[in-house]
């Protein structure tokens, strides 16, 4: 990551690190590589449905995609790391108002492997540029072996201002996140997303 970044850059060493959630809240910039590898998710947790809706106005979809019915059951583990952004990594294209949303909603739909999810946490952390605009903590709580799982959360949005508003609108894909997920304190999955913010 750039200058002030707290994200380890060389993919081996932050394979071999174990990251805690304390360790995720403190990073200021978002992350180059993985904080983990994907075969750290040995729970078998698999997201099937992933829908964004406003909370206000119209309540419209912003986003949604859904696993086909004929995709491989079985969660990707080990992909090389040059094809993982593939697998890891979502860009959005939101329209410009959406900056001006004070709250959105997330629904989340998983499945969970032939063990137990005594806690899964995810932490998010959203950046423009190498500055942090909002961190987010959610809880589930637990899941069943084999079981099918609805997560609905609701994001309260930060109240940007003006010069921020358009910088990020004039500079698409310079807003990113991190997404950390953790089964007790241990780190399991690790995504990203870039977004786009069009007139």
């Amino acid at each position: 990551a750039g200058q002030g970044s707290t994200c380890w850059t060389d993919l081996a060493m932050s394979e071999a690190k174990e990251w805690s959630p304390d360790e995720c809240l403190k990073l200021t910039a978002p992350c180059d590589g993985y904080l983990c590898p994907m075969s750290a998710n040995t729970y078998g947790i698999e997201f099937l449905e992933f829908r964004i809706r406003e909370m206000e106005g119209q309540q419209r979809d912003l986003y949604h995609v859904k696993k086909p019915d004929d995709a491989p059951s079985e969660p990707i583990t080990d992909i090389p790391p040059e094809q993982e952004d593939l697998y890891r990594l979502i860009q959005y294209a939101f329209p410009s108002e959406f900056l001006k949303a004070r709250t959105i909603g997330t629904s989340l739909v998983f499945s969970v492997g032939e063990k137990e999810v005594p806690s899964f946490r995810m932490i998010e952390r959203h950046y423009f540029r190498d500055k942090l605009l909002k961190s987010f903590d959610f809880t589930l709580g637990f899941c069943m072996p084999n079981s099918r799982n609805t997560w609905e959360v609701i994001y309260t949005l930060p109240e940007l201002d003006p010069e921020t508003e358009k910088e990020m609108i004039d500079n698409p894909y310079e807003t990113k996140s991190d997404s950390f997920y953790f089964v007790g304190d241990k780190m399991v999955m690790h995504n990203k997303a870039e977004y786009a913010y069009t007139q």
